[in-house]
């Protein structure tokens, strides 16, 4: 193991050129020990957050753990430990940092001179690209002199939960037929939230208001 230890004579004879044993013929002889020493094996481990990528639907979505790699294959994930949080959450459209923290991180393996690489991962969360159509009424009636207007509408393809208003404006009081139009809209979620930013590709269909001639 890493560290250090004495290497030391034990015993020792002096042998003369026909190789006989003559060491009682040397009165200052000294041994002098020597030092083994074994030192850290470097090695470098990366850890790399996990990642993922959803779909904008109003409800938390989270990414969690790392993946790791290792420079030496002798030593393992077994010996080191990582005490910090890996995760990343969020509800809306965006990107969100899984950081991981490297002060966690601890080499148990003193025969290794460790160095730590940490890497973020990212938890990225789209818009909704389904078409979502939101449909003016249209309407008519036969000529009687008053205002022809209906601000209803209905909405198509929206994911359950979240709810529509929209603002429906246009009148037609003559005979003859002009745009019932889609002014405005604004997206709720189940909580009232306004999550129109959410959604980018809602569609607006114009309505028609239609008034015939009176017999």
């Amino acid at each position: 193991d890493v560290g250090s230890t004495e290497n030391k004579v034990t015993s020792y004879w002096i042998l003369d050129a026909d190789g006989n044993d003559v060491t009682d013929q040397f009165t200052n002889v000294t041994t002098v020990d020597g030092t083994l020493t074994v030192t850290p094996k470097p090695v470098t481990v990366t850890l790399t957050g996990n990642s993922g990528e959803f779909v904008y639907d109003g409800e938390e979505k989270s990414v969690t753990g790392y993946t790791t790699e290792i420079s030496d294959p002798a030593y393992t994930t077994d010996n080191f430990t990582y005490s910090g949080t890996a995760e990343a959450k969020g509800t809306e459209v965006g990107k969100y940092d899984l950081v991981l923290d490297q002060s966690a991180l601890t080499n148990n393996n003193p025969n290794y001179e460790v160095t730590f690489v940490v890497n973020p991962g990212k938890l990225t969360i789209t818009p909704v690209t389904d078409e979502i159509r939101i449909i003016a009424n249209s309407d008519e009636k036969v000529y009687d002199g008053e205002e022809l207007t209906n601000d209803g509408y209905t909405v198509e393809n929206l994911p359950e939960g979240f709810t529509v208003e929209a603002v429906v404006e246009g009148s037609q009081t003559d005979v003859g037929n002009s745009e019932n139009k889609i002014t405005s809209y604004v997206i709720y979620d189940e909580n009232g939230q306004d999550v129109t930013d959410q959604f980018t590709n809602v569609t607006t269909v114009d309505g028609e208001l239609t008034v015939t001639p009176k017999p």
